[in-house]
């Protein structure tokens, strides 16, 4: 541009403002305000010269300061410009003058900064257009310290040009001015400073003393909005018919507030956020982090308490605030924007003053708390305490403003939806809501993504305004940006200077939460990108004071991953140089990411170091910069050993260029941040960072709308789910929580299992903390495992104990009604021959013994296997979730459990190499390892069965320590394979999917053993089964039958079980002897057993038994040796198993008898105890019979003990009915699992070697398990 043809900068910026709307003047004038630039005050219209007053373009302006008052104490001022009363003092000149008037007023308030332009700016030039009849304002705003120039905030208005030429903007300054200051070559005032051949600094600092001494003098004050008062002015909010429907509505919803106090405005006015929706949230994280112990009841019960809460905000009223504010939002008229900024413009100004109070009133307390801190008074203190927290409350209910209403239309919309059915006092159907807030989006409104108060992301809502942005705009791809970085960073202000957002900016802010904004990408730079719009989201700061404490962590931690896993490019905010708090998070994200294993993530990072002053640091810090990347690959390794992850540096995880994307930028401001203006270095930086973002951006695709909202909800998803990592500070914390983890779990089993064996011996009847302290001196944790450990002995104890006293009670109470019937009987026995009185007197007396003894004896309780198992697994891998798993036998391929050893030196090139190219074929197992694990899970599950069956649940109850001693076993397999020749390790799911597929099999087994147990043992059961049996002893004591004769007759019922129990087992024996002779397929070996398995599976011509055989043999021989002898048990039962059962009882039978007749020769005295001792000792081989059986029966008047032997063989005889009992059913059902035949059968041919051929799956011919020496088949398949 030539020189003649120079414009003035100012005419620049006037006519940019004059060609404006309304609302991107306000962001000018904003804009200008915050860069301590003077403000448009009265502006002639270029053509016209009518002079307009844009009211409007201050609204948004808010000033602070702080000044001193009459006892010295420093008051703290944030106001709305609009609204603010100030001295005023007003500047003008009459004709030309050589001095600069605007230059002279830079020095008055800033000398280092132009707040005015003038002459001798670059840009200016001799003549003027638009600039001429401007009259701008600027603020003075004290610090409160002595170096303020005023002591108080002062406007300075600037009248540009001949004020001679400008009667109408003269005349209304003067009026309003406190002081006016005019500049002419010769005139008259009070005060009178020559400027010709004077320096400035002195002629500022006389000015400055008269500026002082006039406002001190004068009672007059100045106030934006009055200026609107003159009919000279147009003002252009006032002549605007959208501006003032839109500020008569705002006002409409604000006058139902001002009765309220700020505090009370959302519980008031906004119910739908509050305490039901913070309820649910509650209720949604329990619900996706069950604990152990709860059953799918438990689960049931939360979703129907959600639904609940649901319904109750469902059921709350629209308030007549909400009402208008959709009425105006749906309605099509072109005022909706005013609407919008009136009403944050009016609220701002509701809250305020209240605001700035609590603030101080809060600083206040906390300074009160401070001092008895120091000085030790406790009782105070807490009472202090309580008190800051309340205004704490206090201040976070007063922090009211648009978000909170469009959170409001948000959780009113979710209520419908869950629901399923609108308001009645909604005026729209709730399905049009989603649209008004993808509206403002559209705009350029935030929304808030994130709920700052509840922590939760709305899931249902987000989704619903996303479906509406691709209504209104179609599926556009975007580009996601993300910021973090720790509280008063600068993260905010950075968006808005990069991108001219609206994200609110406040130093020290304590709202929680994160906001997205929408940016639509140019036409002539959609060329460059592949996406259409910029998502921008932004996040409250981390690591908050006011707000410290384990709670933030996590929430700080989960924030933090949400926003990085959601961007494709996260802006990593530090202040300063020194990046140690924000690694900490970091580590955390990186570990989260790497167990987000169903969520698809793709995301990227700059780092940003604002406040730097040395404007070299980028140059200079390369050391740094190796530093941050060594740090950072050195705590990915720790979480990928933690996870069981392959990854080798923080680039694997999160992308990451050292060089390119770590940026420096200095600070905001120049000098004291209440006059000092913007860092011209900061704006350039800036513009580097927006470029290098650009940069990154053009190599992304970004993401569809639509993928965008199942991401969102996705990755909520995931972080409702993870319940571990976020409480802590960082991976290394993790780490050494878990190597204690192992260590607590190691020591308190080993002790249990140690003081187990001593209970079970009965060596110890009472668990002390002295046992376990002495077992347990060389443990760290010695306090939290002796208490706990007692806790689980002692629950040991009591089991055995109750089996002891279920078992002492139960011949007591088999004593106790065979006395009491007796006693009754000789009562009875002068009605002996009315059988009905009998049964009557009999039927009362024992429905009242049943129910003594009921309540009496304590009850068996009902168990549930798998909570136990979730319970103990949360209990010592807490880290690792217990309600993920999947069904281990189901599974085909292991490669997702697995990863590659890895290798040293020169090998580990070609092993990367070939798991890579592994990994992209979808595997990094071959035929040889799959077979390998496959044998070892087969193995393992087999073993479990055994060690199950070995505990005899059915005899002695379940206990707890069966499912440690489970855990024990899988893992030291587990740990035994992947330390021998194998090239992969197992990662922690294969433990927790085996044991849980394990756990789920045997579940069914334990259970049932469980419940013969309670049966046998339950009283009320027990004794219904002797009813009979006492009766007719009841019977015999009424007809007058002798002692004797009755005692021998007991004797012959509790010799009936054993008998039994005697006779299923020899039978069962007699029988596997028989089936091995008779049976083809099990007479010989196993070489022929297999024989028969293979003819069979010939004939069968089933492809999956086929399958079955090759990969599980065992299992398969097991199978076929069960359905083998259950065959020839059906064949044979009435030929050969009857037969076999009478018999033995007939042999057992004389038994009996023989014994009986030996002990009564055997006693020379009629002494029957001697008797009872002799005759048990001589069956004691053949059953399970003792004298403690009938310890409790009187025998005190049995004096003859040959009726006795004569009546035991008469009694015995009548059992040979025994065998009628038996049936095809029953005889596998009530005999005891390891004496079944087919289970005698399994011990007998599968005790051998399994190890199959890793080519053709043939199995070892071996006969002995764990044999030496090597494997061998006689021909392979």
């Amino acid at each position: 541009m030539s020189q003649p043809d120079h414009i003035h900068l100012m005419d620049v910026q006037m006519a940019v403002f004059h060609c404006a709307d309304v609302f991107l003047k306000q962001l000018m004038v904003t804009k200008l305000s915050q860069c301590q630039f003077a403000l448009p005050l009265l502006v002639p219209h270029p053509f016209t010269r009518q002079t307009e007053f844009p009211l409007w373009t201050f609204r948004q302006i808010n000033k602070s300061w702080r000044i001193r008052n009459t006892n010295n104490e420093i008051i703290s001022q944030t106001q709305p410009i609009y609204k603010t009363q100030t001295p005023m003092v007003f500047f003008f000149r009459f004709g030309s003058v050589s001095s600069s008037k605007s230059q002279l007023m830079n020095s008055l308030i800033n000398e280092k900064h132009n707040t005015f332009f003038h002459r001798n700016c670059p840009g200016s030039s001799r003549t003027r257009v638009l600039m001429d009849g401007v009259e701008e304002i600027a603020w003075f705003c004290p610090s409160g310290n002595n170096t303020d120039k005023f002591t108080d905030c002062v406007a300075f208005c600037n009248l540009h040009g001949d004020a001679g030429d400008h009667e109408k903007q003269l005349q209304i300054l003067t009026e309003m001015s406190s002081d006016d200051s005019t500049i002419t070559e010769t005139g008259k005032g009070n005060y009178k400073i020559g400027l010709k051949d004077r320096n400035q600094s002195d002629v500022s600092e006389e000015l400055r003393r008269a500026i002082n001494n006039c406002v001190s003098e004068s009672s007059s004050t100045f106030r934006l909005e009055d200026v609107s008062k003159h009919s000279d002015n147009r003002v252009d909010e006032e002549d605007d018919d959208d501006c003032r429907r839109g500020r008569a509505a705002a006002q409409q919803m604000m006058s139902l507030l001002e009765k309220k106090h700020p505090t009370e405005i959302k519980e008031s006015f906004l119910p739908h956020q509050g305490k039901l929706w913070h309820q649910w949230s509650q209720k949604n994280r329990e619900l996706h982090r069950p604990r152990a112990d709860e059953t799918e009841m438990d689960i049931s019960g939360k979703q129907t308490e959600m639904k609940k809460v649901r319904e109750q905000q469902h059921k709350s009223d629209i308030t007549e605030f909400m009402k208008l504010l959709i009425k105006e939002m749906n309605s099509n008229s072109g005022c909706k924007m005013y609407f919008l900024k009136w009403l944050r413009i009016l609220m701002d100004e509701h809250t305020s003053v209240d605001l700035s109070a609590l603030h101080h009133k809060y600083d206040e307390k906390w300074s009160t708390v401070l001092k008895l801190k120091y000085h030790y008074k406790s009782e105070q203190l807490r009472a202090e305490q309580t008190e800051l927290e309340k205004i704490s409350k206090d201040l976070q209910a007063a922090n009211v403003g648009v978000e909170h209403i469009i959170r409001e239309i948000g959780q009113i919309y979710e209520s419908c939806s869950s629901v399923r059915k609108n308001k009645k006092d909604l005026q729209i159907h709730f399905s049009s809501l989603p649209s008004l807030a993808a509206e403002m989006m559209i705009c350029g409104f935030p929304l808030e993504l994130m709920d700052g108060d509840a922590a939760h992301v709305p899931v249902i809502w987000i989704s619903a305004v996303l479906d509406q942005l691709i209504h209104k705009l179609g599926d556009q791809r975007v580009f996601v940006l993300s910021v973090l970085g720790i509280q008063s960073s600068g993260k905010s202000t950075m968006l808005n200077a990069m991108f001219g957002l609206q994200f609110a900016v406040s130093a020290g802010g304590t709202t929680r939460g994160a906001f997205m904004q929408l940016i639509r990408v140019s036409d002539e730079m959609k060329t460059q990108m592949n996406f259409d719009y910029i998502l921008v989201v932004d996040t409250e700061g981390l690591r908050a004071l006011e707000l410290a404490g384990r709670s933030t962590r996590h929430h700080d931690n989960e924030l933090a991953t949400f926003v990085v896993g959601l961007a494709n490019l996260t802006l990593i905010n530090i202040f300063g140089e020194n990046p140690a708090e924000m690694q900490d998070i970091l580590q955390i994200v990186v570990q989260a990411f790497m167990r987000m294993k169903k969520v698809r993530l793709n995301p990227s990072c700059v780092f940003v170091h604002q406040n730097v002053s040395d404007v070299t640091a980028g140059e200079k810090n390369m050391e740094g910069r190796r530093q941050l990347q060594e740090k950072l690959d050195e705590m990915t390794k720790l979480a990928a050993k933690e996870e069981d992850c392959d990854a080798e540096c923080f680039s694997d995880i999160i992308r990451f260029d050292v060089y390119n994307a770590v940026k420096y930028i200095p600070q905001l401001w120049e000098g004291n941040p209440r006059m000092a203006p913007p860092n011209p270095n900061y704006c350039e930086n800036i513009q580097e960072m927006k470029e290098t973002i650009m940069a990154h951006a053009s190599k992304s695709d970004g993401m569809m709308l639509k993928d965008l909202k199942y991401h969102i909800k996705d990755l909520w998803e995931a972080l409702l789910i993870e319940r571990f990592i976020f409480s802590f500070r960082n991976s290394l914390e993790i780490s050494v929580y878990r190597k204690l983890e192992t260590q607590y779990s190691n020591a308190m089993l080993e002790t249990e299992n140690k003081l187990h064996n001593k209970i079970e011996n009965e060596a110890i009847h009472e668990v002390k903390e002295k046992d376990l302290q002495r077992e347990l001196k060389n443990t760290s944790e010695e306090d939290n495992i002796v208490r706990e450990t007692k806790r689980k002995l002692n629950e040991i104890l009591q089991q055995r104990d109750l089996k002891k006293k279920i078992d002492a009670q139960r011949t007591h109470h088999e004593n106790t009604l065979y006395e009491k019937s007796k006693e009754l009987a000789l009562k009875l026995k002068d009605k002996a021959n009315d059988e009905e009185i009998l049964k009557k007197e009999f039927d009362l007396f024992w429905k009242y013994s049943v129910m003594k003894i009921i309540r009496d004896t304590p009850a068996i309780r009902d168990i549930d296997i798998m909570r136990d198992v979730r319970e103990i697994l949360s209990d010592f891998y807490e880290s690792v979730p217990a309600d993920q798993w999947r069904d281990f036998f189901t599974v085909l391929s292991y490669s997702d459990y697995v990863k590659v050893k890895k290798p040293s030196r020169i090998a580990g090139a070609f092993a990367n190499v070939y798991r890579s190219v592994k990994e992209k074929l979808g595997s990094i197992l071959c035929r040889e390892d799959e077979a390998q694990i496959r044998s070892l899970v087969t193995d393992v599950s087999q073993q479990a069965d055994r060690i199950i069956q070995s505990y005899n649940i059915s005899k002695g109850g379940y206990n707890k320590s069966y499912v440690h001693q489970l855990i024990d076993y899988i893992r030291a397999r587990i740990i035994d394979h992947q330390e021998g020749r194998v090239k992969y390790v197992f990662k922690n799911e294969f433990f927790m999917d085996l044991f849980f597929s394990i756990s789920k099999r045997v579940n069914k087994m334990i259970t049932d053993q469980h419940r013969l147990f309670r049966e046998a043992n339950d009283p009320e059961i027990y004794v219904e089964k002797k009813r009979e049996e006492y009766y007719s002893i009841f019977q015999k004591y009424c007809h007058g039958s002798a002692s004797t004769v009755i005692f021998g007759k007991i004797i012959c019922q509790k010799l009936k079980e054993p008998i039994e129990q005697s006779v299923y087992k020899k039978t069962a024996r007699d029988l596997t002897d028989e089936i091995m002779k008779n049976c083809e397929s099990l007479n010989g070996n196993r070489a022929n057993l297999e024989k028969n398995i293979l003819k069979t599976l010939a004939e069968q011509e089933d492809f999956n038994k086929y399958v079955n055989y090759i990969h599980n043999p065992r299992d398969h021989f097991k199978s076929f040796i069960r359905d083998e002898v259950s065959r020839y048990i059906n064949d044979k039962f009435s030929v050969s198993v009857l037969p076999k059962m009478k018999e033995n009882i007939e042999q057992l039978q004389q038994k009996i008898m023989k014994a009986a007749h030996e002990s009564t020769q055997h006693v020379q005295v009629n002494s029957v105890g001697l008797w009872l001792k002799s005759f048990t000792q001589q069956i004691s081989n053949e059953l399970i019979f003792s004298e403690k059986d009938i310890s409790g029966v009187k025998h005190d008047d049995v004096d003859d003990i040959n009726l006795l032997e004569d009546v035991i063989r008469l009694e015995i005889q009548a059992m040979s009915g025994i065998s009628s009992r038996f049936n095809k059913k029953t005889f596998s059902v009530i005999m005891n699992y390891k004496f079944r035949p087919d289970e005698l059968l399994i011990d007998h041919f599968c005790q051998c070697c399994w190890v199959q051929c890793p080519f053709c799956k043939a199995v070892c011919t071996n006969t002995i398990e764990n044999h030496h020496g090597d494997h061998s088949v006689p021909f392979h398949r």
